[in-house]
């Protein structure tokens, strides 16, 4: 989907039709002798941050029509509140399948819109137009990034999740 930053965010590429990416972002190293290749795979941030709010534009609309408003009301910006949780999926060794060794272990990092509140012209208060009801469930959890490695490898999990953190960032500074 077609969205722009502004300003740009900084140290992420202006391509915004990423699809998945090597989770390493370009290390040719292994890490812990497994090939950089096979660790990780994950979306950018704000490309699956965008991409989800595409999703909701339905939700988004009803909540909009519900609080007796029209889509251009919306000239303020608008807040979008995200949790992120990072979990354990356990061992995968028997899932894997037929494709190169892997660690035993995998982690899920990923993102739940949990509502969605704009700024009407001439308003002090936000008001909520959009608001997650069932918060804890897979459908509303929007993987990001999925990591061959065990939950308490911390060394290896901050090398995969350095540059999620710094795109997380990123768009806290921008808009």
């Amino acid at each position: 989907h077609l969205f722009e930053w502004q300003p740009a965010l900084k140290n992420v590429s202006s391509s915004w039709d990423v699809g998945i990416i090597d989770g390493l972002s370009g290390w040719t190293s292994s890490v812990d002798d497994v090939p950089a290749d096979t660790i990780a795979r994950r979306f950018r941030y704000d490309v699956a941050l965008v991409s989800a709010l595409k999703d909701l534009e339905e939700d988004i609309m009803e909540g909009l029509r519900e609080k007796g408003l029209d889509d251009s009301t919306c000239t303020s910006g608008f807040t979008v509140v995200v949790k992120e949780s990072c979990d354990g999926m356990g061992d995968v060794s028997e899932k894997h399948g037929s494709g190169p060794a892997v660690p035993e272990k995998a982690v899920r990092f990923s993102f739940t819109i949990m509502s969605i509140s704009i700024r009407a012209e001439g308003e002090e208060d936000a008001i909520t137009i959009f608001q997650e009801q069932k918060p804890n469930s897979e459908l509303s959890c929007r993987p990001l990034c999925l990591m061959f490695v065990d939950e308490s490898d911390h060394e290896t999990l901050t090398a995969i999740l350095g540059p999620v953190v710094a795109e997380r960032k990123a768009m806290l500074e921008s808009r």
